[in-house]
């Protein structure tokens, strides 16, 4: 009998704790269970980037429920919806138990010594014929710290492949860059305890109540108590967080850097400066000032749509808060000008000088759980442990650390982003593609793309999942993985806090954990160092943390003072965590030094508008020494506008209930009722030019493909339509439905972020009575997705079928 302290599903955030600032945060504790546990393991949850401490419930080794961790800082014993259910879905019947290779056009079960032999069998062969630059790896936000450690040391020492990213490059690349732009390293200068004592919260593009539901649960209890702090809201969208807000801008798309220019504009005007603090701390202000000065209230409305009257009410706020939080999502990381409008954010706080004290803090978010360690450990464009890839003294610490030649470490050009890593693949360039714990057939852009890339002959594809995706459909091999609550490991939150999480129960069948599947792969390719010892040491996660916190000292991101047992205390430490700071660090940069100077810093930086590299030379011709740098952006227009074809906007975004392309929680019964499918969201105003009504089926175009959903009016902009992108196929290949058929293949050219936050489209309601599918396009669409998810027919290209299929659920017309 399923025992629950509130039901989540229609009560998401819960009960109230108020408190005032400077108050401790109380304690809630949230518990979900469906039998009496026998034990209870610690573990944290994955599915936000909140990483919220829990207590996995174990009976007759099955997960039979969690609850929060009281004594655990980000979440202190509260869950969210996703974090009280997922756990459902490592239960799943569809499950991947043995490693498949495809014959003969299909998957078909294999032993690990099979599948092993021919990735390796492939590898070696492609190095021998085109090097290394022949082999690609595509990771996630979903494995452990250990796991992206050991990934980085065997693709840069072991292989020395510069083509290395993940999907974090779809959510957080925007977080990390801003981050190296203003300050020189990446890491966030504040804390989550930042959010109990300020005097005003900033959410720029970030609808946090429904993203990181109990980060959002914090801010309802200051709200809820005495001195509550004002709350600035920007976004398109009257989403829950703007119901709340002090003030909302709803800004037309792509104009996030008018909007912030012109809300610098009115802190400059109103004298509200710290001039002691940009003299001593920063560079660049005067250029800032010179380029805000036009962006009037007025000229900002014509721009963006904000009326001058709410610009000029959000400017007195900022202008007079003596402390400020801002947080950052989606809303401007996959936007036009993605970094230079995060950029513009840190400005804020610099030209108020409200940073490193307490409650004036920035959060430029992650959206998955482990994005931070992808960028900390190296698995993506960056290198291990924030160091620069132009500074060759931190290859050679690198190529000292490993025991490998400096030569190995692939340092000669910028690291691979992940959309070049696609292009390349398409091109013909990289032979291999090794793709884990994520779904690019449904979270890539123009996934028409997509799936033409990844049924390409001359690519051999490896998918390392746990359950029969969309992506794993194409493959060549597929590795069955274990997943959270079957493996330990440890990884960091937004808040750089660091959490371990605890193998609970065993995986199902030959399933194995990423960290063993990449240790296997590494001993098979047998790779040495310079001694010809093998070039991986650790053989399980705590040896590899052991190793990980040797590659962090003296960096920022410093872990020499944590081990798996202080972890194991209470709660999660937030980094560095040293000798100088043996309990953690709470805010970064309380002295005002930033780790900008030439011989530490993280990048040299770039040109906001081109992308442009700066020069290490003309860095150090301007060292900042320690001083945070301003640098000001204009507004540009997004390069694909509405025009009379294609007459409306299009935005993308999540669900509370939902997350990636619900691979876990559309396997959660309660998850999925709560949201069984996508929608398009419309204004009232053009629901009525469209003749639409609320629940119709509407057809939704761009230049690169369609989807058809249902129709749900209110709460956006005029002449914006909202697509959540989670859903696509596996559950349900009846229509297209999977919102990346529209969006466009384009980046920021700064952080390589793809913008999903604008595409031109138009809409017509849609039939539902006539007989799916339709003659010309829209049929031609239906058949596609309908052969390639369902198996029925081949995929274009010959030989990659579909292979085992998953059961399909009947969809029923309303």
């Amino acid at each position: 009998m399923t025992s629950e302290t509130r039901n989540s599903i229609n009560d998401i955030w819960g009960e109230r704790t108020p408190h005032g600032p400077g108050q401790e945060w109380p304690v809630r504790v949230d518990e979900r269970v469906s039998e009496t546990p026998e034990r209870w393991v610690r573990g944290t949850c994955v599915l936000c980037s909140n990483g919220c401490g829990l207590d996995i419930g174990v009976k007759a080794g099955k997960i039979v429920g969690v609850r929060g961790l009281a004594t655990d800082t980000t979440n202190r014993g509260r869950l969210g919806p996703k974090g009280l259910h997922g756990w459902v879905a490592n239960e799943s019947p569809d499950r991947l138990t043995k490693p498949l290779i495809r014959r003969d056009g299909q998957l078909q079960e294999a032993s690990w010594d099979e599948a092993m032999d021919l990735i390796v069998q492939k590898s070696k062969a492609i190095v021998e014929k085109q090097t290394s630059l022949g082999i690609g790896f595509y990771t996630s936000g979903q494995l452990f710290l250990e796991e992206y450690y050991t990934l980085g040391v065997l693709g840069k020492a072991g292989l020395g492949t510069p083509h290395m990213d993940g999907n974090t490059r779809l959510c957080t690349a925007t977080a990390a860059a801003a981050l190296k732009v203003s300050f020189g390293s990446d890491g966030q200068p504040g804390g989550y305890e930042d959010l109990d004592v300020t005097d005003c919260v900033l959410h720029v593009g970030h609808n946090i109540a429904s993203q990181q539901t109990v980060l959002w649960m914090r801010i309802l209890d200051r709200l809820a108590g005495p001195n509550p702090p004002k709350v600035i809201v920007i976004d398109p969208r009257r989403t829950f967080t703007a119901e709340h807000a002090t003030v909302h801008l709803a800004p037309k798309v792509g104009t996030n850097v008018a909007v912030m220019n012109g809300l610098l504009h009115l802190i400059i005007q109103a004298g509200a400066i710290d001039a002691a603090f940009l003299e001593a701390h920063t560079t660049g202000y005067d250029d800032l000032k010179k380029t805000v000065e036009k962006y009037t209230p007025e000229y900002v409305e014509q721009l963006s749509g904000v009326p001058a009257a709410e610009l000029l009410r959000a400017g007195e706020i900022l202008a007079t808060t003596r402390t400020l939080v801002s947080t950052i999502l989606q809303g401007v990381y996959q936007s036009m000008q993605a970094t230079a409008a995060a950029v513009q954010v840190n400005n804020v706080h610099l030209i108020r000088g409200l940073i490193g004290k307490p409650g004036s803090g920035i959060l430029q978010m992650n959206g998955q759980p482990t994005a931070q360690n992808t960028r900390e450990c190296g698995a993506d464009g960056d290198l291990p442990g924030f160091r620069n890839w132009g500074n060759p003294e931190h290859i050679k610490e690198l190529a000292k650390l490993w025991n490998v030649p400096v030569n190995k470490i692939p340092h000669w050009s910028p690291p691979t982003h992940a959309m070049q890593i696609w292009r390349y693949a398409e091109q013909g360039t990289i032979k291999l593609l090794w793709i884990q714990a994520t779904n690019p057939a449904v979270s890539l852009p123009e996934l028409s793309r997509i799936r033409k890339i990844l049924q390409k002959e001359d690519l051999f594809v490896v998918v390392q999942d746990a359950y029969l995706t969309e992506t794993a459909r194409y493959a060549d091999v597929v590795l069955p993985a274990a997943i959270w609550a079957e493996k330990t490991g440890t990884f960091t939150n937004v808040s750089r806090t660091v959490h371990i999480s605890c193998k609970a129960i065993d995986p199902p069948g030959e399933a194995r954990s990423d960290l063993d599947i990449f240790l296997d792969y590494a001993q098979r390719m047998d790779f040495r160092d310079q001694d010809g010892a093998p070039l991986i040491k650790w053989h399980d996660p705590e040896s590899a943390f052991e190793a990980w916190k040797e590659c962090t000292r003296g960096r920022p991101c410093d872990y020499t003072g944590l081990t798996y047992e202080k972890l194991l205390q209470g709660s999660g430490i937030p980094w560095p965590v040293n000798e100088q700071h043996p309990d953690g660090t709470q805010r970064l940069y309380t002295d005002f030094v930033f780790p900008t100077s030439a011989d530490y810093a993280e990048t040299y930086g770039h040109d906001l508008e081109t992308g442009a590299a700066v020069s290490p030379e003309e860095y150090k011709a301007n060292d900042p020494k320690g001083k945070a740098m301003i640098k000001a952006a204009e507004h540009r227009e997004p390069h694909e506008v509405p025009d009379d074809e294609y007459p409306l906007w299009l935005t993308t975004g999540r669900q509370v209930y939902h997350f990636h392309t619900r691979t876990k929680t559309g396997r959660s019964k309660a998850l999925h009722d709560a949201a069984p499918d996508a929608f398009v969201q419309l204004s009232a105003q053009d629901a009525g030019r469209y003749g639409i009504e609320e629940g119709d089926w509407v057809l939704v175009e761009s230049r690169r493909g369609l989807i058809i959903e249902r129709a749900m009016i209110g709460n956006v902009e005029p002449g914006l339509v909202f697509i959540p992108w989670h859903y696509g196929y596996w559950d349900d290949p009846s229509r297209p439905r999977a919102a990346n058929e529209l969006t466009i293949t384009e980046w920021d050219p700064v952080s390589k972020q793809p913008h999903y936050k604008y595409a031109a489209v138009k809409i017509s309601k849609y039939d539902a009575k006539a007989a799916l599918p339709q003659p010309g396009l829209l049929g031609r669409a239906v058949d596609a997705v309908q052969q390639l998810i369902s198996g029925e027919a081949e995929p274009t290209g010959g030989s990659k079928s579909q292979g085992p299929q998953p059961k399909t659920t009947q969809r029923v017309d309303g």
